[in-house]
Parts: C-alpha cells; sequence; structure tokens
C-alpha cells in the first residue's frame, strides 16, 4: 500500500483566479454578511478580502491589461476604449494595442500553460501558451478563439461573448434572462477546457456583474427596488459559480510552499450615479474647445483655434502643435501653463454645493514608462456619484441617461488567502497570483 501511495500521482502546482467585473469591496462584504453570497462570506471569514486601487481612467480597457500585464499604462499602451489618430480619426483600442507582454506570455517562457476564458481586452485572440476566448469588445466569436480548433467546443457549449447590450439595457427581464444564460455558458466552457487542456494558470471572468451594475445600480443597493430580488438571485448564482470554481481548483491542484493558489479580483469598484458629466461640453463652455459643425461630425471637426478635447471617459489632451495638424498651443511653456489653467478650473468645478472632481492628475503623475508620452495630458477622476463623459454632441455640462452605475477607481477587490500587504494597487497581482506556479 506504501509503493502504491509512492506511485500515485501527485498534484501539480496551479492557479485559479475568478474575475468579477466591476464588482466593488463595499458590496463583496456586504453581499457577504447579508448572507446573498455564503461561499464568499466563507473565503472573507477565512482568507484577505482587500480593497484595491486601479490604474487610471478607472474602465476595463485600460484595468484589464494592467492587471494581465503588470505594468501601468504608461508601459502597456492603452489608455481607453479609443484613441485619436494624428488625423483626427477616433478607433477603438484592442489586444493589439497592447505594447508588453502578458503573464501568460511570461508563464509560457517556462513551459507553463495558460488557459484564459471570457478576458476582456484580448479581442482579436492571438496564440497564447494554452487557450485564450477573447471577452469583451470581441466582435465575432471566430476571431475570439485561440487555438481556433476549440471553435467547436465553445459552440457546443452555447457560449455567447456577452449579452445584447443595446437591447438589455432597455429591457430588464432581457437583461436577467441573458445573464443567466450567459453565466450557464460560461459554466460548459469552463467543465470542457479544464478537463480537456493541460494548464497551470486558470482563468475565468464574469462580466455581467458589470453589466447588472451599471444598468440597474439603484436595484443592488435599494432593497426596496422592484427589481432587487432579481439582482440578489444573480449575485447568488454568481457565489454559486465561485463555490464550483473552488471546488474544481482544490481537486486538481497541490498547494505550494508559496501558499494558496485561488483567487479573486475586479478590476474596478462601482457606486450610484448622482449625475454625469460631460467634459468636452465643459471645456466647450469654458472657451477651450470649439467645433466647424453643430452637432459635431467627429473629433475632425475640431478648429484650429481649439485649445484642449476629450476622449473617454473624461481624459484630456492639449491641442499641441506638432502633434495635431491643426494644433494650435506651443509645446512647452504655454502646455503647461494650459494643463495647470485646465486642472485648476475642474478642481473647482461644482454642481450646486458639491464638488464634482475627487482628482486631477497629469500625464506625468499618472503613467510612467515609454507609452507615457502617447497618454492623456490630464486625467481627471470624478468623486463617487458624478460620472464623467466625452460626448462630443452634449450641449449640457450635467445630466442623467438610464444608466443607474459608474465606475469607481479606490473600492476594486482582491480576495486571496493571506493578506497580500495595504495599499494594493492592480499592477501588483500579476506576480501575486502567479507564484504558486
Amino acid at each position: 500500500m506504501a509503493l502504491l501511495g509512492f506511485l500515485k500521482k501527485k498534484k501539480p502546482h496551479r492557479a485559479c483566479v475568478v474575475g468579477l467585473d466591476g464588482v466593488p469591496y463595499t458590496l463583496v462584504l456586504r453581499l457577504a454578511a447579508e448572507g446573498v453570497m455564503p461561499f464568499l462570506a466563507t473565503l472573507v471569514k477565512n482568507g484577505a478580502a482587500q480593497k484595491m486601487k486601479v490604474t487610471l481612467p478607472e474602465i476595463s480597457a485600460v484595468s484589464w491589461p494592467s492587471f494581465m500585464t503588470g505594468a501601468n499604462p504608461g508601459v502597456h499602451g492603452i489608455f481607453g476604449f479609443t484613441e485619436l489618430s494624428p488625423d483626427y480619426k477616433m478607433r477603438f483600442t484592442n489586444f493589439t494595442s497592447l505594447k508588453c507582454p502578458t503573464f501568460w506570455d511570461k508563464l509560457g517562457e517556462r513551459g507553463k500553460r495558460s488557459v484564459v476564458i471570457n478576458q476582456p481586452g484580448t479581442y482579436p485572440a492571438r496564440p497564447i501558451p494554452g487557450a485564450l476566448i477573447s471577452g469583451f469588445v470581441a466582435l465575432e466569436l471566430n476571431k475570439s478563439i485561440s487555438p481556433i480548433k476549440l471553435l467547436a467546443t465553445v459552440r457546443r457549449a452555447n457560449y455567447e461573448i456577452d449579452i445584447d447590450t443595446q437591447r438589455c439595457r432597455k429591457d430588464h427581464n432581457q437583461l436577467f434572462l441573458e445573464l443567466k444564460r450567459t453565466t450557464e455558458g460560461r459554466r460548459q466552457v469552463i467543465d470542457a477546457l479544464w478537463k480537456e487542456e493541460d494548464w497551470d494558470y486558470f482563468q475565468a471572468v464574469i462580466t455581467g456583474t458589470d453589466r447588472l451594475q451599471h444598468y440597474l445600480m439603484a436595484a443592488v443597493e435599494d432593497k426596496s427596488h422592484p427589481r432587487h430580488g432579481q439582482a440578489m438571485e444573480y449575485y447568488a448564482n454568481i457565489d454559486r459559480f465561485i463555490k464550483e470554481m473552488w471546488e474544481r481548483y482544490h481537486a486538481s491542484a497541490e498547494v505550494s510552499a508559496e501558499g494558496e493558489g485561488f483567487y479573486l479580483l475586479s478590476d474596478h469598484g462601482f457606486c450610484l450615479i448622482e449625475q454625469e458629466v460631460n467634459i468636452n461640453a465643459w471645456l466647450k463652455q469654458e472657451g477651450y474647445l470649439r467645433f466647424e459643425n453643430d452637432p459635431p461630425k467627429g473629433y475632425e471637426d475640431i478648429t484650429a483655434d481649439s485649445r484642449a478635447f476629450a476622449l473617454d471617459p473624461g481624459r484630456i489632451y492639449i491641442h499641441q502643435k506638432g502633434k495635431y495638424p491643426r494644433g494650435c498651443v506651443e509645446p512647452g511653456a504655454e502646455t503647461d501653463a494650459l494643463i495647470k489653467e485646465i486642472g485648476d478650473k475642474l478642481r473647482s468645478l461644482c454642481y450646486y454645493d458639491k464638488n464634482v472632481i475627487e482628482m486631477v492628475r497629469t500625464r506625468d503623475e499618472a503613467y510612467q514608462g515609454p507609452e507615457a508620452k502617447n497618454g492623456p495630458d490630464l486625467v481627471p477622476v470624478g468623486n463617487h456619484g458624478f460620472d464623467l463623459k466625452a460626448s462630443l454632441g452634449a450641449k449640457e455640462i450635467f445630466g442623467r441617461s438610464d444608466l443607474t452605475g459608474m465606475h469607481t477607481w479606490d473600492d476594486a477587490f482582491f480576495w486571496s488567502k493571506d493578506p497580500q500587504g495595504p495599499d494594493l494597487v492592480i499592477t501588483q497581482l500579476a506576480e501575486i497570483v502567479t507564484k504558486t506556479i
């Protein structure tokens, strides 16, 4: 019997990460305490749930690359969902925009394999050492999968990249149907790839949490809201999902000398919206921005005397000579003075008696690295409740849409068995989640 025990195959040292897009630390603690997510409550009690800050701006297009590279945007080169070319054409960033390797690439250099499912910011999928299924913003399923031989497996699982965001934003009955259906598709793909793939690192991201909180954060926060019960049922389903992943991991992995290798995280926090704040409308009102047409057709309508403009979700660029064909602001002292002037004015912006802006970071304060030169000149961050936007056609600075939830930069969460030290930042996680492999 001793010989048989010796010959029994030892479980490998592995790591497993579950991403919950947009779930705030404060909500984790609340849902655990209220019994909505009982398994998460067990993890919180027996491990370390920590509040975490993210890179700026606090959007998935920036935060997820910061996680998967362990680098700030000044290194990985992605500053938003969009970027502006020198001819004023707006284009969307994607996986090809990333300027440095992911930690899955680095694991591959050590002969380790990763399975990564529904990872935002990885479209179009490219080969990694293992398997990758791209998440939001992915357009075509067959371009979201690497290696492509997994396409049949993914289709058999009835896997969907995302909910129909345009429909579900208006139709909340449909929202809950699609949240349930897409979560089930994730489960089926995980089941298949967990068994079929040889892996050392496994990651699955749930993005439905972000969708629910954008469209119905009021239902999440307000127990009297008619959709509150449905929202709590969804989180209870996610709790079961976390438990399933935990049990799978512990059935297949040995805890290494470096410690437990199971982790939970979000890419930013969330809170209720009081007002949406349009930065381009503010720049127009203050005389920094004008357009040839009203409403403007696009950024190509920016006039030659415009001194600044904003891209999503409010990052400000100086219309500088030499950088843009019609730029009018001289580099150097003139640019520096304008940056200070705009920053000072934004810091004093109020909605009635409430300060709108929590902080304004300059490029040098927010970013470090070879790509920092391509970042915004100013990054304003709204106080909780003030959701910054960069619509070109907006007439008013303040207003409301049908969204009820907004991102926060200082209330993301990370769970691990052991505490990871104070002042945790998302760029630290790449090293933390791979140390057990």
